[in-house]
């Protein structure tokens, strides 16, 4: 085990993301692959070559043996068979440290991909879940990434095989040109059998796996929304759906069984054929004297010995189809733009507050509406029609285009020191299962005197003491489900501000914080939230009034741009639109 963490650990430090030229074509990428551990792989190429071509050795040996026997001579007997021992010893060996190797490829190649699927997503951040299915994403990083490993394979005994064929041409071409000239026809002809079965394999895998992402991103659905469906009565609707769906691609997998099944059926058939067709010739040959027992042998040897590397080779076709759709799925993922959301690199951002001037510095600005969000105090935004909301925190938090702060593009600052400094948290943000220590802690060290106070001030101490948790353990160690499964919605909201307060950042943009709780709970949530943010930005989407009550300041923005600013109650008696938006809010929560 030991061993194994030192080696991904090793495999980690060598990570670096694929180029763009690495993302042609699915071939490209396996090349990448490839390059990216050249060392292994040219291990594997050699070791898999020196234990193909020992396979040729024991017929060669065989013969000579054979041949002492014909002539009686029993200290060649003895001595061509203390050779094939040694021989066969070697095979062994060869054969062991071969599979080792492949092996540790499959898996180097496995965990890059994983490891370079998981970058991407990151890269796109938010936008992932607007450029392709929650499924598809998890299909890629499963299944695709095993079928493009497997075909990893071909750098090992596929390179071997061909050296292989040459070599076996060559010694046949010592014995009979005739005989050489009949494999190496031969063997290629094999392959070319199986090249209409591998175009089928890569038309209908391709339906498959199309039809699989969906599949998936429809059950990755359905269980995030399973609460709902319980609630509406519609659990059935979409089981039944589910499984209907399930069946035709079940019937699309029997069509890619098919062919692939008779690849692998011609893989052992086709080269015993070709074995029986070349011994019938030499057989004949031997008959009419042209050549020695021995030598009949030594051919039916060193085609038996075909047998392996052309059964590789077939395989190692289909693996190649399979994995140019897989990989082809893969590098779809790879390849979504993501150049608007690069920052530039080493821009500081605004100046960060200290202790000698803890005045926070700096106007965040939305361009394309004119929201204007003073430093140090917390400010409520009430958009119409209320989707704007989303794309404005989504420009003021650097998701988007079009925000500054301080006069400098939020987009244009690092992005790391732009999450330290400023938090988006909306109700989509993903709750990992593990402890609520870990999960409110996020990325700082946890403090449980910083988690208790940020759960305080989310009113989710009740969260905690309700959870189930290990006898004789702290609050913080009670674990909550992946995506917090086992919460309501409220819970998994108020979890989500703590974790968000226990960050600390100089901006916090909430999305809606308080729409999924009561109204008691919600007075209480905005209120600890004012006081725990004194002097620190802090903005709010909203409609609700109790939040826009609390706020320092009101921006009502209609239309895509800044229609009034002020405090709530301010707003109200000078403002007709946002009093008649007020008052269906108020009638709404009533």
């Amino acid at each position: 085990m030991a061993r194994g963490r030192e080696w991904l650990d090793r495999m980690s430090d060598s990570w670096a993301p694929p180029a763009p030229t690495d993302l042609t074509t699915p071939y490209h990428y396996l090349v990448w692959l490839a390059r990216s551990q050249g060392g292994r792989v040219a291990l594997g190429a050699t070791l898999g070559t020196a234990w193909t071509l020992a396979l040729t050795v024991p017929p060669w040996v065989l013969a000579r043996a054979v041949d002492g026997l014909v002539a009686g001579d029993r200290r060649a007997l003895l001595v061509w068979t203390l050779v094939l021992l040694a021989t066969t010893v070697l095979i062994a060996a060869l054969s062991i440290a071969r599979h080792r190797t492949m092996s540790k490829i499959r898996m180097d190649a496995s965990y890059r991909s994983v490891r370079t699927i998981i970058w991407q997503t990151t890269r796109l951040g938010a936008r992932l879940a607007r450029q392709v299915a929650t499924g598809e994403v998890v299909t890629a990083g499963i299944t695709d990434v095993q079928v493009v490993a497997r075909a990893m394979t071909v750098t090992g005994p596929g390179v071997g095989a061909v050296v292989a064929l040459v070599v076996v041409a060559v010694a046949l071409f010592s014995i009979s040109p005739l005989l050489a000239i009949v494999v190496l026809a031969g063997v290629p002809l094999l392959a070319i059998a199986v090249g209409p079965l591998l175009r089928r394999i890569e038309r209908t895998g391709d339906d498959y796996r199309q039809h699989q992402g969906h599949l998936t991103a429809r059950l990755v659905d359905a269980l995030a929304g399973l609460g709902v469906l319980n609630g509406l009565g519609g659990k059935d609707v979409v089981a039944e759906r589910y499984v209907r769906r399930s069946q035709q691609l079940v019937h699309q997998g029997y069509r890619v069984a098919v062919p692939t099944s008779w690849v692998g059926a011609l893989a052992g058939g086709l080269p015993a054929l070709f074995l029986a067709a070349v011994v019938w010739l030499s057989a004949r040959m031997a008959a009419t004297g042209a050549i020695s027992i021995g030598d009949v042998v030594a051919v039916h040897g060193y085609v038996a010995m075909l047998v392996v590397p052309v059964a590789a080779l077939i395989e190692a076709g289909g693996d190649l189809i399979r994995a140019k759709v897989a990989g082809r799925r893969i590098i779809d993922l790879l390849a979504l733009p993501v150049a608007d959301d690069a920052p530039t690199p080493g821009a500081p951002g605004p100046r960060t507050p200290t202790q000698d001037d803890p005045k926070p510095d700096g106007l965040l600005v939305d361009g394309p509406t004119g929201v204007s969000v003073r430093p140090g105090i917390l400010t409520a935004v009430v958009a119409v029609p209320a989707d704007r909301a989303r794309a404005l925190v989504d420009r003021l938090g650097g998701v988007a285009d079009g925000a500054t702060w301080a006069d400098r593009p939020v987009r244009g600052t690092d992005r790391s020191r732009l999450r330290q400094r400023l938090v988006v948290a909306d109700n989509d943000a993903a709750i990992f299962a593990g402890t609520v220590r870990d999960i409110v802690a996020g990325r700082d060290e946890p403090d449980d005197d910083r988690i208790r106070t940020s759960l305080h001030v989310a009113v989710a101490e009740d969260i905690v003491e309700a959870l189930p948790r290990p006898p004789d353990t702290d609050g913080l160690d009670a674990t909550i489900a992946p995506q917090g499964r086992d919460l309501s919605g409220g819970q998994r909201q108020r979890i989500r501000l703590a974790r968000a307060v226990q960050a600390d950042p100089e901006v916090l943009l909430a999305v809606d914080p308080t729409s999924a709780v009561d109204v008691h709970t919600e007075a209480m949530m905005i209120g600890r939230l004012h006081a725990a943010r004194r002097g620190r930005t802090t903005v709010v989407t909203t409609s609700s009034p109790l939040v826009l009550d609390r706020a320092d300041e009101v921006i009502l923005v209609h239309d895509g741009a800044v229609a009034a600013v002020g405090t709530h109650r301010h707003l109200l008696h000078t403002d007709p639109r946002y009093r008649d938006l007020v008052s269906r809010a108020e009638g709404d929560a009533g």
